[in-house]
């Protein structure tokens, strides 16, 4: 009976989080000029009205890749951080850890505008690099904090017996510490890689009518029109979700989520 229980609730909470995901994509395929559940016939007009236009083709592009970029400048400054947090005892180290995690908890509207002011005072505004360094901040305590909990004292463990052996600091990472730390890097990533693909608060400062991610553009479309182009442009995101989960699981396995050593 308790496992009867389990499932049901389990099929339950499933059906409930899927749902929504189920009414954006009929609303997408309605035939009327207004968002409509069940649709109201169906039609493919709304993909093909949003795949013509460039803007936005254009506001994919600029989201995909700076997702792609974000993410892996973290990675590269995340991994070293937590090895330093975790593996060294220094001045400061509380105070550099809870700086590094606290845009968690800082509104990112407060963080774009900060960025915004220094970025006037150094000229770096209003261009992909300027929303690169906005979305790095954001998202690099995703991935330390998934890579820090890893990091344990029987890995480190393992660590001094490679170098006991002979083995230099970058052969030990690459063949000892990068495996054992493996599945928080993943797990981190595709955080940090959605984090940074949904973000509007802190985009919205420094886009452009030319520059635009596809959440503020899809933000400044709602404020003046609701049709089933926005549904089109949501379920295009859910289908960008689903064949990443797909690479991710062809690449790495998803199993590699779940590892814990």
């Amino acid at each position: 009976m308790i496992t009867l229980a389990v499932r049901l609730i389990s099929y339950a909470t499933l059906t409930y989080l899927v749902l929504p995901l189920a009414v954006i994509v009929g609303a997408s395929l309605t035939s009327s000029s207004f968002l409509a559940f069940p649709p109201q016939g169906l039609t493919l007009a709304w993909y093909g009205r949003m795949l013509g236009d460039p803007s936005y083709v254009a506001a994919f592009a600029t989201s995909t890749l700076l997702a792609a970029v974000a993410t892996a400048l973290a990675i590269l400054m995340a991994v070293p951080a937590a090895l330093a947090i975790a593996r060294h005892a220094f001045p400061g180290q509380r105070i550099i850890s809870a700086i590094l995690m606290s845009p968690l908890i800082l509104p990112h509207v407060v963080l774009g505008a900060a960025l915004l002011q220094y970025g006037a005072a150094i000229g770096l505004t209003r261009s992909f690099a300027a929303l690169l360094v906005g979305h790095v901040v954001i998202i690099v305590p995703f991935v330390l904090r998934a890579v820090l909990p890893q990091l344990t004292d029987d890995q480190r463990s393992l660590e001094e017996a490679s170098a006991d052996l002979g083995a230099g600091p970058v052969a030990t990472f690459f063949l000892v510490t990068l495996p054992q730390i493996r599945s928080g890097i993943v797990s981190g990533a595709i955080f940090a890689f959605i984090a940074s693909w949904i973000n509007v608060e802190l985009s919205i400062f420094n886009t452009t009518a030319e520059l635009q991610t596809i959440p503020v553009k899809l933000f400044n479309y709602v404020q003046y029109t609701i049709d089933p182009t926005i549904a089109a442009v949501s379920s295009i995101t859910i289908l960008v979700a689903a064949i990443t989960i797909i690479a991710i699981d062809l690449i790495f396995g998803l199993d590699v989520l779940s590892e814990r050593r």
